[in-house]
């Protein structure tokens, strides 16, 4: 079906333009569609509680008000939002999607759109803030209170903006020939945009990451000369581990999702991009339940304070306000507590020789 000049199919069903892209739509429930849902669903819950997890942790424990855990805290709030997100469209896909209106149909994409773009910006500017950390010598970044939040607001705001784009006109309502065969009702070129956005932050992340590896890599051959800095060793090796893990599944979970949607927007053939999209779509999400895992499951103060969330101890108070154990230390920090551990040692020696 081509396209009508001058013409916009605003009031039409989401069946004609399903038959315009060739993608069928399910009027009966098949098992890959049962199956599709029920994975889809299982995830959802395990987002959606693991990242519950991680903001009451954050709201509960004093340690954790530094702007570091706030960025962590939006992260695990926008993950959260992606598991309600995509809770909605499992119960609004396979059979049920020809009872959509065009407008339902722009929520439902619309909310994933704003989720998903959420913990990406999230993801970098953790990255960003580690980077920065861990080249300025600090524990915990020198950035003020304010600004962090000006920078949640500011990710929120991208993120909604990238979820309403479509539905306020860079769609292929009044162009047929361009809409796209995974998103019946977007324009390719916006696919291609979305696509190559994403690749570009997923590009910018491994830059930083990349240049922590090497700067870890770097120290570490030179405490390799000190038989005595074994503690530095193992906190480089601990940080490289956390480096590998955050690129590695960002690898797996984003890549198939965002070739698919690169090859859908360059009108690439059907089978290429329907035959693989639910998987890559849930494989996607996956990365909203990974990311509280690697940033906070590996924090004991925060699992020992899971364990009174779980336990409903909301009542207990933390004596001590100080920092929390986190991973995350930088190489000069560990050098210079080594350096005092042995000043110390030494002082105690000659007192007591004295």
């Amino acid at each position: 079906m081509g396209n009508i000049t001058g013409t916009c199919h605003d009031n039409e069903t989401i069946d004609f333009f399903y038959n315009n892209s060739g993608k069928a739509i399910n009027t009966q429930w098949k098992k890959r569609d049962v199956l599709i849902v029920t994975l889809g669903l299982i995830v959802c819950f395990i987002v959606i509680f693991s990242n519950f997890l991680v903001v009451a942790a954050i709201f509960k424990n004093r340690r954790f008000h530094f702007p570091i855990y706030y960025l962590l805290g939006n992260m695990a709030l926008a993950d959260l939002f992606a598991g309600f997100a995509y809770l909605h469209m499992m119960f609004h896909t396979g059979p049920w999607t020809i009872k959509l209106s065009p407008n339902q149909w722009f929520t439902r994409q619309g909310l994933i759109n704003t989720s998903l773009t959420a913990s990406v910006l999230n993801l970098l500017f953790v990255a960003v803030e580690r980077h920065q950390t861990i080249f300025n010598v600090q524990l915990h970044s020198s950035m003020s209170t304010r600004r962090v939040f000006i920078v949640m607001l500011l990710i929120w705001l991208v993120a909604i903006i990238m979820g309403l784009v479509p539905q306020m006109g860079w769609n292929c309502t009044c162009h047929l020939s361009e809409c796209s065969t995974m998103a019946p009702l977007y324009h390719r070129s916006f696919l291609i945009f979305w696509a190559v956005l994403n690749l570009m932050t997923f590009s910018i992340m491994v830059a930083v990451y990349t240049r922590i590896f090497l700067y870890v890599r770097h120290k570490g051959r030179q405490m390799s000369q000190h038989t005595s800095m074994t503690r530095q060793r193992e906190t480089m090796m601990n940080l490289m581990k956390t480096v590998s893990m955050i690129l590695g599944c960002f690898v797996v979970c984003w890549t198939p999702a965002l070739v698919v949607l690169l090859l859908d927007g360059l009108n690439c053939d059907r089978s290429l991009v329907l035959g693989p999209e639910k998987y890559c779509l849930v494989l996607a999400e996956c990365n909203s339940f990974v990311n509280p895992i690697i940033y906070c499951f590996r924090d004991q103060d925060m699992r020992r304070t899971f364990k009174e969330i779980l336990c409903c101890n909301w009542s207990q108070r933390h004596k001590n306000r100080g920092f929390s154990e986190v991973k995350f230390h930088t190489v000069e920090q560990e050098v210079l507590s080594e350096s005092n551990g042995i000043d110390d040692s030494n002082h105690n020696q000659n007192k007591h020789m004295l």
